[in-house]
């Protein structure tokens, strides 16, 4: 409370009533696998165009996070972070010439396809007194190639007409080698900015004199090194082995406990079946993963060649309420080639989640919705494969003549009945996510009836909206939700030793899974 000593009129902003429960995202996306090329570090791509640019296209047909990324953002994702996966002895290109450092910004073979020019800026400063013009920093241009460097005498910038062609241009100009200007070079160019590579200046530096470039060559020492392993998706040790010791250098799962990435709802790895360390293996590490964080949801692909439904058991793998598996692969266009290519299924099902997300709701199931991109499956399941596959929890997607190919599959891998339809699971990731990250404010407020008025009255408020938009199950707002916080809930002990206990009570729509219709006879009555 101000102090007044003035006679005055004073006006003071107060917070009264309960304070807004925000809903979290739920369709936002993390992939794990390797790529042709691009940062370790996850990066948000909200678009298959983006990704292309940032982690260069399909490199080779058992490598499937490319495809997996097509196929989400077909069937409707928007937003995905990439976690790029490299093995051991994995090498970043570089070059290093005149004072300049370049570096592909990740390592990899395709760093060696990269062609850098340094030559003077095209803006020139002219002195007083006549002196001859001087430019007034330095250009750098990068030039990609997507499957070589031709060679010989060659200017990927001026000989347009020459095959190869770069597959992505970079042009930086006027870049200046004083720290105090709003253009030097370490404020234009940076892993968030160059799609390719990463620049060092050495201390002294001259401003290149010109005419002819300071630098012109590709990059060298780029190497892909061996296949990932658990160890690499796992992400606490480099490509060398080594411990990684600063946490903002983690990757794979480990970078994606980072705050940074809490929006992350749902972590999938594309067609882990051919890594060293084999699918299962991985697969526990997501949903490992999942459990640990709370709020994150595991979509787990079937292996590539299973034709014997008796033998796939997902759940006596790992029985989780926090992962779906999908079954089987399918077959799409390749993205460069068209050539019919088959891919795994759950990148589709990612997109597929967000789309009905975005559309319905997290409470509605994510199936019974056509499979963009999907022109022919692995394995056909009829109906009489998924009546063993389904109580098995195996989410499967099927043909369906003149209705295409749909996903026909909503549940979890839980054991316990109670949590086994993804719909269910996810509304309760959201709505428990959603008052954990607004009701932070509680925390230290003085724990009387006020506080625990205004933290009801929020939580019922945002029970409410859902209840309405069609989340909870009941006719009354009664019959939907509950929730009690106050001498109900806690005891003296609780209350002396600083805990405030909030009960609440939802009833969760389930999806309609088994449809039937009852239809008998009705005879005609003789009227008397």
């Amino acid at each position: 409370m101000p102090e007044y000593l003035a006679p005055g009129v004073f006006i003071e902003e107060i917070e009264r009533g309960p304070k807004p429960i925000e809903g979290v995202a739920t369709s936002t996306v993390a992939f794990l696998g390797e790529c042709e090329r691009g940062p370790l570090r996850p990066r948000l791509v909200t678009g298959y165009g983006e990704f292309l640019r940032l982690f260069g296209d399909v490199f080779a047909d058992d490598k499937y996070l490319p495809f997996g990324v097509k196929a989400f953002f077909d069937n409707g994702g928007r937003r995905c972070y990439i976690s790029r996966i490299v093995g051991d002895g994995a090498a970043t290109a570089e070059l290093d010439d005149s004072g300049y450092t370049i570096r592909a910004n990740g390592p990899g073979a395709a760093g060696n396809r990269i062609w850098a020019r340094v030559l003077p800026a095209t803006t020139i400063a002219v002195p007083p007194g006549g002196s001859a013009p001087e430019p007034i920093g330095f250009r750098l241009q990068l030039a990609y190639f997507g499957r070589e460097v031709p060679g010989g005498i060659f200017d990927p910038f001026a000989d347009v007409d020459r095959l190869p062609r770069p597959v992505l241009v970079e042009d930086y100009d006027d870049l200046s080698l004083d720290p105090e200007s709003s253009v030097f070079w370490e404020k234009m160019i940076g892993e968030t900015t160059s799609a390719l590579i990463t620049l060092e200046v050495a201390p002294g530096t001259a401003v290149p004199p010109g005419p002819d470039p300071v630098v012109s060559a590709p990059l060298a020492g780029g190497a892909d090194g061996a296949d990932a392993t658990l160890a690499h998706f796992n992400g606490l040790t480099d490509e060398a082995g080594n411990p990684i010791v600063d946490p903002t250098d983690f990757r794979g799962l480990a970078a994606l406990d980072l705050d940074f990435y809490r929006d992350v709802a749902i972590v999938h790895a594309p067609g882990i079946g051919n890594v060293d360390a084999g699918q299962f293996a991985i697969q526990e590490a997501i949903v490992t993963h999942c459990e640990r964080n709370r709020f994150r949801f595991a979509v787990l692909d079937s292996s590539r060649g299973q034709n014997d439904i008796s033998t796939i058991e997902p759940r006596n793998q790992r029985a989780t309420q926090y992962g779906a598996f999908y079954y089987p692969w399918y077959h799409t266009p390749h993205p460069r080639t068209g050539v019919k290519t088959l891919v795994p299924p759950g990148a589709a099902a990612c997109g597929i989640y967000a789309l009905t997300d975005n559309t319905r709701g997290v409470w509605k199931a994510p199936a019974n919705v056509p499979v963009a991109g999907a022109i022919d499956l692995e394995y056909d399941i009829n109906t009489g494969s998924q009546e063993v596959l389904n109580p098995r929890g195996v989410n499967c997607i099927r043909r369906f003549p003149g209705r295409g190919i749909r996903m026909w599959g909503a549940r979890t891998l839980a054991a316990d009945p109670l949590w086994k339809y993804v719909s269910v699971r996810r509304l309760f990731i959201f709505l428990e996510a959603s008052i954990y990250n607004s009701t932070q404010w509680v925390v230290f407020e003085p724990n009387d009836p006020k506080l625990w008025a205004r933290v009801k009255q929020s939580v019922t408020l945002f029970l409410r909206t859902q209840w309405r938009e069609g989340a909870l199950f009941g006719t009354k707002e009664e019959e939907a939700f509950s929730v009690s916080v106050g001498f109900d809930t806690m005891t003296e002990d609780d209350i002396l030793n600083g805990r405030l206990i909030v009960e609440i009570g939802i009833a969760p729509v389930r999806p309609a899974e088994f449809v039937i219709f009852r239809i008998f006879q009705k005879t005609i009555e003789a009227k008397t």
